[in-house]
């Protein structure tokens, strides 16, 4: 379902976008990324769709991300070439730029796997990102890019009607991985988007700033998750119950509530990049970033203090059952 429905919406608009393009470049780069787009969501589609009937090693799965990864930037040239002033660092060397754009590839297209984990929580993730990159795309005059990501909102906000708790429909890795690409591409394209054709409303905003905020959820989530898995020597890939949502189900929510809290979230974050776009990016980065790394860590510290608390209690009664 989103996959068809971005598609078929995305292809549907496409020739009205290119009558407002304004030379043969952008014309031809427009052609050039839609092609190696719409070939790498069809690779993953069909991969995902293996996934849910069957199964598919999490080794091949990775393999797979890997190569869409490498596809769409060594093929599509679709890569981050700079940090754009973040942390002082204003480009990278070509080696460095293709390493960094489908090491990020891999990890946004798995991250957002991870958080399909409750209903309605990937999708509604999915279409606050999407609008939100849709906007931004809308105020920059970039049309294809604004309405692939219209495209992926208006699908997934379709989705969310029956995804939502409880669920009629599920999503599965045909639907998250597809997320995960769009939004990381359109990510990749708003980092690298000109300043020089930007309006005085947005050009203030750290693009690489706004793009993190968008995706610190599920970022934030997969992070995590990788460096607990690694610490205790099993496959950053294997399922286990660590992750953000895991944490507030067993603070007793519901899926209903755990996903308006963490929409909420998400929507705090982009917020946040907004208003400190006066800030020195690089200092915005960290206080944004900060700010969302330590909101994350309440439920999780909650959950600490509960087990902790009924470990305690546990050690007290055999205490006195031993007496």
């Amino acid at each position: 379902m989103i996959f068809a429905g971005t598609i078929f919406a995305f292809t549907l608009l496409l020739p009205s976008i290119y009558d407002h393009l304004r030379s043969d470049g952008e014309i031809h780069g427009a052609v050039s990324d839609s092609s190696y787009l719409i070939a790498s969501i069809l690779l993953l589609f069909f991969i995902g769709i293996k996934d849910d009937i069957i199964g598919t090693a999490a080794i091949f799965k990775l393999l797979s991300h890997i190569i869409v990864g490498m596809i769409l930037v060594l093929m599509g040239n679709i890569r981050i070439t700079g940090f754009h002033g973040l942390f002082g660092v204003y480009t990278l060397p070509y080696w460095g730029s293709v390493f960094l754009s489908i090491f990020t590839y891999v990890v946004i297209i798995n991250a957002f796997n991870f958080i399909d984990g409750i209903d309605g929580l990937a999708a509604g993730v999915g279409f606050i990102g999407s609008a939100a990159f849709g906007i931004w795309f809308g105020f920059a005059h970039s049309f294809m890019l604004a309405t692939l990501a219209f495209a992926l909102c208006g699908s997934l906000l379709g989705f969310l009607i029956y995804n939502f708790s409880p669920a009629k429909i599920f999503m599965g890795d045909s639907g998250s991985l597809i997320i995960g690409l769009i939004l990381c591409v359109l990510g990749i394209k708003l980092i690298e988007f000109d300043p020089a054709q930007l309006r005085e409303s947005i050009v203030s905003i750290s693009r690489p700033l706004f793009v993190m905020s968008v995706l610190a959820y599920p970022l934030l989530d997969a992070l995590r998750i990788v460096i607990l898995r690694s610490l205790k020597g099993t496959s950053p890939l294997e399922a286990d119950r660590n992750h953000i949502h895991h944490a507030l189900l067993d603070m007793q929510l519901s899926h209903r509530q755990i996903s308006i809290i963490l929409y909420l979230y998400t929507i705090f974050v982009i917020a946040s990049a907004v208003l400190v776009k006066s800030m020195d990016s690089t200092w915005a980065f960290i206080l944004v970033g900060g700010l969302a790394v330590v909101i994350l860590q309440i439920p999780l510290f909650i959950r600490a203090r509960k087990r902790k608390n009924k470990i305690g209690i546990v050690k007290e009664m055999e205490r006195h059952q031993a007496i």
